[in-house]
């Protein structure tokens, strides 16, 4: 691909790679990890602390166009490349390791620890993305005397499993499988073995796989025009594109490959040039995909789901928000997921926004949008 490359080391991102007044560095935690992680407002240390919380396949980095405006509004900044994820270091990328570091209270074990490192007590908001926005959610929910407020984006957080539920997820894949189109979903897609070779070893290369995934869920790709879903059923869920509900016989690469940009597409993102892109694919080349899958494999475990249930009845009551883009699919992912974040999950909730001309990438794709959206939500919190 064209373009310059910035280029990521061992330790921390060099210089080209980050706006003007982002730094990076690495903090110990205090839980088995050394974790990366990109600031902005560092200058006092008295500033109201925002901790902004990644989702997949991204990291710190993908907050890199609104960091620079929230430190300008008076905030101290923080964006670490969470457990699996980036220059963090510390966890394991073997599928056959104990996978319980990446149950949902450790990983906000992760971020207490992060905060204590660095000598924060609380933060103004913690805010999250897409599988960060589950984690955010969590500290919000467990935590609301560290974290004051919470916003969540692109993935609605519809509260703690109940006590009386049944364990394990709603199994939709027979009936997904036996559709006149055969599909799958892409949570059980991402807990298989096979999962990060395909992606990490795919025939097109890390870079193009993720330049096609990154365009296949934002706004540029005509196809995302989302709306609600009736119900958790097979024949609703195959209304989503096959990013979410695959096609059966399909890995994730071959999937993005079939709706790859053109080279006009790709020299017009404004969004995401190649030489930004090019921080996402050399991380993602050295470390494979396996520690961002390893959150997706949690969620099929049942000892990580009733340890969840401690908190089955209870709400976050910090004030909450939600950001999203309007062309974006993960708003109704889930059925009903997005009506009980508003009416029960959370307490004192104070906004749904979906942002028009962004998909999946909302932070990304309209940072100006996403950063008058928090600073409003954070001045009435």
């Amino acid at each position: 691909m064209a373009g310059r490359r910035h280029r990521v080391n061992a330790a921390t991102y060099n210089e080209a790679a980050l706006p003007n007044g982002i730094r990076s560095r690495m903090v110990d935690n205090g839980n088995g990890l050394s974790m990366h992680v990109l600031e902005a407002g560092f200058d006092d240390p008295a500033r109201p602390v925002l901790l902004l919380l990644h989702g997949f396949p991204e990291l710190a980095y993908s907050w890199r166009k609104v960091m620079p405006a929230l430190a300008d509004a008076g905030y101290r900044v923080i964006a670490p490349d969470q457990r699996g994820y980036g220059l963090t270091i510390g966890w394991s990328a073997d599928y056959d390791d104990d996978l319980g570091p990446f149950r949902f209270l450790n990983l906000v074990r992760d971020v207490l620890g992060l905060l204590s490192a660095m000598d924060i007590e609380s933060v103004a908001a913690v805010v999250g993305h897409d599988f960060g926005a589950f984690a955010a959610a969590h500290c919000a929910l467990i935590r609301p005397d560290v974290f004051r407020a919470v916003a969540l984006m692109s993935a609605p957080f519809a509260g703690p499993p109940p006590l009386k539920a049944p364990v394990n997820v709603v199994d939709i894949d027979a009936d997904l499988a036996a559709l006149n189109q055969p599909r799958k979903h892409y949570h059980r897609y991402y807990s298989t073995r096979d999962a990060n070779a395909d992606m990490w070893r795919c025939p097109q290369g890390v870079h193009d796989f993720l330049r096609a995934y990154f365009h296949y869920k934002s706004a540029d790709w005509v196809g995302n025009q989302p709306f609600k879903l009736e119900a958790w059923s097979a024949a609703e869920l195959a209304k989503l594109p096959t990013y979410y509900v695959m096609n059966l016989g399909e890995g994730m690469a071959a999937t993005a490959a079939a709706e790859m940009p053109t080279a006009d597409e790709i020299a017009t993102c404004a969004w995401l040039p190649d030489d930004e892109l090019n921080v996402y694919s050399d991380t993602y080349e050295r470390n494979g995909f396996q520690g961002g899958l390893n959150w997706y494999r949690g969620r099929f475990v049942e000892a990580f789901i009733r340890e969840q249930q401690i908190f089955s009845g209870t709400t976050i009551d910090v004030p909450a928000c939600f950001i999203s883009g309007s062309s974006d699919w993960g708003v109704y992912q889930t059925p009903g997921a997005l009506e009980k974040m508003q009416q029960s999950a959370c307490s004192d909730f104070r906004g749904c926004h979906l942002i028009d001309g962004a998909g999946h990438w909302v932070q990304q794709e309209q940072p100006g949008a996403v950063v008058r959206l928090l600073l409003a939500f954070l001045a009435q919190s």
